[in-house]
């Protein structure tokens, strides 16, 4: 089977357990690892696995454009602002992990489908890839006139970039509760939790209903079914008790267990955007493969 030319740029922690997940795609073909840091462990582990290795960034990888026809962009918000006006330049199509939000905000089990076409899609934040699909699920039974959620990770799993971003994630984040999630209004934040052992990434997960008569069973049966859907490409994504019904409020908690494949198993933060990233990408390089 023809498989897509896919390539990362950013050889972080991000991009290189993105690349331990590409190994496994059966429709994208991961040609190249781009970073700048020759001496990094993305680099030299993309070379030992054979991949192709460039290390001087975007500009190394738009003198070789052949290399990929989908690059994943695993650097910053600041970076891919210039990152995604060459790669538009160059024809690729473009998978923000970065929380800039230049593109279409994307989370695959409530809006890849209409937005298979973009050129430039953004993951949004680790946050809002595990809540955003909670806040959508209780939005199609009752009204969400408010969401607020808080994403505690381990500080030992936040990178530079996070650390970094902290402002674009508060705001990228409550952008996509609003607008992928369906709350009127949304408010999010973020805890780097030192604690050690590092603890696993949990997501709360609070919601104000607009509607007096509230039917509790529905919104538990809507919420498991899309716990299952995330569980389908995030296996350790799942709830930690049953949702608590107070009033018109519903409170949901979560916890995100990573796959291990290249980082520890507390990144479940990192976990849920690299995985995110290739269901989106297989979904797209599936719709190009029977366009084409």
């Amino acid at each position: 089977m023809t498989r897509v030319k896919v390539a990362i740029l950013g050889s972080g922690n991000i991009g290189t357990d993105l690349m331990m997940k590409l190994k496994r795609s059966s429709v994208l073909q991961l040609t190249t690892m781009i970073g700048i840091d020759p001496k990094s462990d993305g680099l030299r582990l993309a070379k030992e696995l054979g991949y192709e290795v460039i290390d001087t960034g975007i500009q190394g990888f738009l003198k070789r454009p052949e290399l990929a026809d989908i690059v994943f962009d695993a650097t910053s918000a600041k970076a891919h602002i210039t990152h995604a006006k060459l790669l538009k330049e160059a024809g690729k199509v473009i998978l923000d992990l970065t929380p800039a939000a230049i593109g279409a905000l994307v989370v695959p089990p409530v809006n890849l489908t209409k937005c298979i076409e973009e050129k430039n899609i953004n993951l949004i934040t680790c946050g809002g890839q595990a809540t955003i699909p909670i806040v959508h699920a209780i939005n199609r039974i009752s009204s969400v006139e408010y969401a607020e959620i808080v994403a505690t990770i381990s500080s030992k799993s936040a990178g530079p970039g996070t650390r970094a971003n902290i402002d674009e994630f508060t705001q990228t984040t409550a952008r996509g509760i609003e607008a992928i999630g369906g709350a009127q209004k949304g408010k999010a934040i973020i805890i780097l939790n030192p604690a050690e052992p590092p603890i696993l990434m949990r997501n709360t997960v609070h919601a104000l209903l607009k509607e007096d008569n509230i039917d509790e069973s529905e919104i538990k049966r809507s919420i498991r079914e899309m716990v299952e859907t995330v569980q389908s490409y995030v296996p350790g994504y799942r709830l930690r008790r049953e949702p608590i019904f107070e009033g018109n409020r519903v409170t949901v908690f979560l916890e995100i267990e990573g796959a291990g494949d290249y980082l520890p198993k507390y990144s479940g933060n990192l976990d849920i955007m690299t995985a995110a990233a290739v269901k989106v990408a297989e979904e797209l390089a599936r719709n190009r493969l029977v366009t084409v």
